[in-house]
């Protein structure tokens, strides 16, 4: 069997399985004597290597003993897997005889010539010659041989064509039936098929292939796996499926970049130019390139919309959104944590996974946390992270007393006068954020303790004093003091009861539309009464000079009228008293009498309160007397019961848009407006901060770095060494004055430019003069100089 064969045809020349293998795709029906003379040769070396294994001929290691068996085989088998679809009739079994050869042979085959049948098989594959149901399970042994290079070969294959297959339309039947497949795998107890079968779904649910609820439950569930490996695996995934979130759109391959390009690259920008080029500039061939390089830019466009539209997206997604049993998960993921002798990293991860599912789905799952309770210390391993698992797993339906004994416990360890700055801060963001969840927790007194460290030297435990006192100016101000109250948006506002539900009567917002056509209709009012007012207005002008001479009699006699006013009050409010009280006797012992005129009553009390209230409420020049106010706020407290049988009816009252109670799409469109210009309003009015629903709180993963945030932690000698380095990179080496001034490269001196001067020569000669009478002074004075006596003479 040589590589080189004789074509048939009318020159007979020497070919080679690769320009062969060209000249038989061009023309198919004109070597089909080649190809069964080489499908021959594939099945005689078939045979050939399985008689030599039989017979042990292969050594130890696995190598086959003759290289050249394998050797045509591997070329004979990439050969016919090339040219199968050309030849489908003729090499109809090929495919099924490739993949039983890998199943019954492949843990023997030396390591290269597995490659090369796996490559020849998956070329088969893609070219649709073979479904990949058909050798799902085949590729899923082959990841468990040990060989890394065929195992990412038969990984990368299998997410590649299950992501293909997918990629126009979902196929439910078949996925489902891909899905049972490494389901069963999942569930062996051979470690190894198990954990390739949890990677691949983790691979596909994190591609957004297989974006289900099976996959997502299928891979929660592998946390009970009997091997510990397995369940670190899923609960490694689960943990960290934000972060995979985040890098979703980071793939390998060109093709999967074109699928799913990163958000953060720039925006492609379209402008008239190229398009109007694309449509009008160049040739036809030209105009076709800018056409399809314009398309091109227009899908890069819709693409990026999209995703920064997902991205934008307030819901939130976790695989534990997809548990069907959540109770039961945490329930018996925490019984393996009470049990468990796994080292203390993954007893963290159960703890933390566990947390997650309580807060997300607001389970009960009291004795988790008193389990809690004997690792809340300051000097515990990795104490910020229990910590936010322990804030993760408060939610309002948690009872106030289950959760007492933990926030007790996380008070009296970290905050306190004796610990750290680090453990205060710390201790205060997590009571912050366990109020923020479960506001019951906390009393009058203790807060008040807490609020003083507000006055801290250390920053991050003012801070976080600060925000706690931020929160209670929301959540229930009265428990601060007057001063730390500041100017809350609600004075009252206090926390529910523990199993207090707001229950929606009506639809949301529809106040907002009936003040607003109450508004519309004060307008309307308002604009007929100033039409009258008018009129009115012409004829009392008459009278408008009378009336303020009245008003300053008025004002002048109420200086010494007072205490005579006072008196005469007393004696009035003693009479409507008694009226009140004979208006009550007679209502209550009025008999069938009353019975018959209690309708006109109700009438006189309406109308007198409207009087009353329209008097109270109406502005005159003049000033009222105090005695008449009192007289009158009195007559209206008497007839309470009318005003609030005016209030009942005023709630009552069915939407003035709609008499049957019947919204249509503009009443709410409208209220969709309103309720926006009411939040924008009262954000804008807003000094502290929103106080998130317990549902944005639950879908909220707490991070542990925001719970020691502004706390400055101790660096070591490298690490200060590494910002005193840092500080110096801007500086140059040290250089002495004159070395400096040697390598001036400003303008010169101001000697050097005298030098240099255009002067007038009669200043020239009478330097020149002055210089020459200066040398001759120093040097009569140089042999004179007096030096002192000497000291022995």
């Amino acid at each position: 069997m040589a590589d080189s064969l004789s074509a048939s045809g009318r020159s007979s020349e020497k070919l080679s399985l690769q320009s062969l293998q060209s000249k038989m795709k061009i023309d198919p029906e004109g070597y089909e004597t080649e190809l069964g003379l080489v499908y021959n040769q594939f099945k005689s070396a078939l045979d050939l290597f399985q008689q030599q294994a039989a017979l042990s001929f292969a050594s130890s290691s696995g190598v086959c003993a003759d290289p050249t068996i394998y050797k045509d085989l591997s070329d004979r088998a990439t050969f016919l897997s090339h040219v199968t679809p050309f030849y489908p009739k003729q090499l109809a079994e090929f495919p099924a005889q490739l993949a039983e050869f890998l199943k019954s042979s492949a843990r023997t085959l030396p390591s290269g010539l597995r490659c090369h049948v796996t490559q020849a098989l998956i070329l088969l594959i893609n070219r649709d010659m073979v479904d990949i149901s058909e050798t799902l399970a085949l590729f899923m042994e082959l990841q468990t041989l040990g060989d890394r290079t065929l195992r990412n070969l038969a990984f990368t294959h299998v997410v590649h064509s299950i992501r293909r297959m997918n990629k126009k339309h979902k196929n439910e039947a078949k996925n489902r039936a891909l899905q049972n497949i490494l389901f069963s795998l999942l569930q062996q107890d051979d470690e190894a098929r198990a954990k390739r079968a949890l990677i691949t779904l983790c691979e596909l649910h994190r591609r957004k292939v297989w974006f289900d609820d099976r996959t997502a439950n299928s891979i929660c569930m592998a946390c009970f796996h009997s091997s510990s490996r397995i369940m670190i695996a899923a609960l490694s995934f689960l943990l960290d499926y934000e972060k995979i979130e985040d890098n979703d759109n980071d793939d390998s391959d060109a093709s999967s970049g074109e699928d799913d390009p990163n958000p953060r690259t720039a925006q492609v920008v379209i402008s008239k130019e190229s398009i109007y080029k694309a449509h009008n500039k160049g040739t036809v061939a030209s105009k076709k390139k800018k056409k399809a390089k314009l398309q091109r830019a227009i899908r890069s466009m819709k693409r990026q919309q999209r995703l920064s539209s997902e991205n934008n997206n307030s819901n939130y997604y976790s695989p534990f959104n997809h548990l069907k049993d959540a109770q039961g998960f945490a329930e018996r993921l925490f019984s393996r944590l009470q049990t468990c002798n796994e080292r203390f990293e993954v007893k963290m991860m159960m703890l933390k996974v566990i947390a997650r599912t309580v807060g997300l789905h607001r389970l009960i799952l009291l004795n988790f946390y008193p389990f809690l309770q004997k690792y809340v210390q300051p000097h515990q391993r990795d104490i910020t992270n229990l910590l936010a698992a322990a804030v993760q797993a408060c939610h309002d339906l948690v009872p106030p007393d289950a959760v007492e004994p933990l926030f007790k416990q996380i008070v009296n360890q970290f905050v306190h006068d004796h610990s750290r700055p680090e453990a205060i801060a710390v201790g205060l963001n997590v009571i912050r954020e366990i109020c923020l969840r479960i506001p019951l927790l906390m009393n009058e007194d203790l807060l008040q303790d807490l609020v003083l460290y507000k006055k801290s030297h250390e920053k991050a435990v003012s801070i976080a004093a600060r925000s706690l006192i931020t929160l209670f100016r929301e959540v229930c101000p009265s428990l601060l003091i007057k001063k730390d109250r500041g100017r809350p948006i609600d004075p009252k506002a206090r926390p529910k009861a523990y199993g207090e539900v707001n229950i929606v009567s009506s639809v949301p917002g529809v106040e907002l539309l009936e003040e607003r056509n109450d508004d519309d209709d004060d307008d309307e009012d308002k604009e007929d009464s100033d039409d009258v007012d008018d009129l009115a207005s012409r004829g009392s002008d008459d009278d408008s000079e009378n009336e303020e001479m009245v008003s300053a009699s008025d004002e002048g006699d109420q200086i010494y009228s007072d205490d005579a006013e006072s008196e005469d009050g007393d004696v009035q409010d003693g009479s409507v008293d008694e009226d009140g009280d004979d208006a009550v006797d007679n209502d209550s012992g009025g008999g069938e009498g009353g019975d018959e005129d209690e309708d006109q009553e109700e009438n006189d009390e309406d109308s007198y309160a409207r009087a009353i209230i329209n008097k109270v409420n109406k502005s005159t020049a003049r000033k009222r007397k105090f005695s008449d106010f009192d007289g009158q706020l009195l007559a209206a407290d008497t007839s309470l019961r009318a005003l609030k049988k005016m209030t009942e009816e005023k709630l009552k009252k069915p939407p003035s848009d709609s008499t049957d109670g019947i919204l249509s799409n503009e009443d709410f469109q409208r209220i969709k407006e309103l309720t926006a210009k009411k939040d924008a309003r009262i954000a804008l009015n807003r000094q502290g901060f929103k106080v998130p629903s317990s549902d944005d709180l639950s879908a909220k993963r707490v991070d542990p770095a925001t719970l020691e945030v502004h706390v400055r932690a101790r660096l070591n000698k490298e690490e200060r060494l590494a910002l005193v380095r840092a500080g110096r990179e801007d500086r140059e080496s040290y250089k002495s004055r004159i070395a400096v001034k040697q390598k001036k490269t400003g303008g010169q001196s101001n000697r050097q430019k005298e030098h240099k001067k255009q002067m007038p020569l009669a200043a020239k000669r009478a330097k020149v003069a002055r210089s020459r009478q200066e040398k001759k002074k120093k040097q009569s004075l140089s042999g004179k100089q007096f030096r002192g006596k000497k000291a022995w003479k």
